[in-house]
């Protein structure tokens, strides 16, 4: 499967949200000028493959600082979110190593909260066009 990107098609993000409604939104949270980011990126799109039933997303939290909130504060790239699609708490939230097998045994395990639900961004209801622009 493909890695989405909210800046460049909202729509495609939010019908492959859809059509996973049993998956988990896997959502790098990064920034255009991490190095580290985009060494990750390519292993990010081959979890992504290996994890068809989820819907893996690219976010560069610059770009969409309007919608994710002025107060979103990631102070380490890689930040990932986990979180069902059909919604709930999030299953992770924070910073991970930038090494892939980090985040595919998290994948595979299922990963536990490693933050106050308080803290998350609402990027699931963002990218659903369900608060705030969409685009």
């Amino acid at each position: 499967m493909a890695v989405y990107f909210p800046e460049q098609d909202p729509a495609t993000v939010r019908q492959a949200l859809l059509a996973r409604p049993q998956g988990r939104l896997v959502a790098c949270l990064c920034a255009d000028w991490c190095g580290t980011c985009k060494e990750y990126q390519p292993g990010f799109a081959a979890l992504a493959a290996r994890y068809p039933d989820d819907c893996f997303v690219w976010i560069d939290v610059e770009t969409h600082s309007d919608y994710l909130g002025e107060d979103i504060d990631i102070e380490n790239f890689p930040t990932v979110l986990i979180q069902p699609i059909a919604g709930g708490a999030p299953q992770f939230y924070g910073t991970v190593l930038p090494h892939l097998d980090v985040l595919e045994r998290m994948l595979a395990r299922g990963a536990s909260m490693g933050a106050p639900a308080s803290d998350v961004p609402e990027v699931l209801p963002w990218l659903l066009g369900k608060v705030g622009g969409n685009g």
